[in-house]
């Protein structure tokens, strides 16, 4: 299926991480002309998510450079294994965490959504995680459940504009996914496993907003409301 990728302007920001990256390769094999955007180096421009300068000086300067974006992904996060187990329910981690992954998110969105509103069209896409679905660690699931509510609102602000907001959750990502899930849990992906579910969100033949789809199995044994 042709996508209708070609040409299109498509920011992926965290994409020098792995999954950023993988999504950034998916898009270009696509035909999308990928601005990769991120805190340190190896990216096309720097970017620092927590910083309402740095983002719009590297939002301004993508217009600048292409003259507009057409779909912006988000793969921007301190990884989970850099938040501690034994502060999972510390105010002050959760906080931060939020900050780092859902603030973020909304940040860089908000900066791209006035040019997509006068273009009559966007993509965006945050990655989220399945963490948002289970208990028992307060940070990783604040982080992403706050990330999936910002979306879902941004989503219902901009219905009718045509700009589509949807969320990719991921179980756990690593090279090697293992078949088996165990219950309670979700089930591993593969870096373009994850970017094959975020490539047709960015399509303008999608007409899917609003959404938070989960990649690898979904919690096993557990019902999501």
């Amino acid at each position: 299926m042709d996508l209708q990728l070609t040409d299109h302007v498509v920011l992926v920001v965290g994409g020098t991480g792995l999954i950023g990256s993988a999504v950034a390769d998916a898009a270009r094999a696509e035909g999308a002309t990928v601005v990769t955007a991120a805190r340190g180096e190896g990216a096309d421009i720097r970017l620092d998510g927590a910083d309402d300068a740095s983002v719009d000086a590297a939002v301004a300067r993508v217009l600048e450079q292409h003259g507009r974006i057409d779909a912006l992904v988000v793969a921007a996060a301190p990884p989970a294994q850099s938040l501690d187990p034994a502060k999972q329910g510390d105010p002050v981690q959760v906080a931060a965490a939020v900050e780092g992954k859902a603030m973020t998110f909304l940040r860089i969105a908000n900066a791209v959504i006035p040019s997509m509103r006068a273009a009559g069209y966007g993509r965006i896409v945050g990655l989220s995680g399945q963490n948002a679905l289970i208990t028992g660690n307060i940070t990783g699931a604040v982080r992403n459940a706050a990330l999936i509510i910002a979306a879902q609102s941004l989503a219902d602000e901009l219905a009718g504009s045509g700009v589509a907001v949807n969320v990719v959750n991921p179980g756990p990502v690593t090279e090697s996914p293992k078949a088996d899930v165990a219950q309670g849990k979700p089930g591993d992906s593969s870096p373009e496993q994850v970017a094959f579910a975020v490539l047709p969100l960015l399509s303008p033949r999608s007409a899917i907003s609003a959404e938070s789809i989960a990649v690898g199995h979904k919690v096993r044994g557990a019902v999501a409301l």
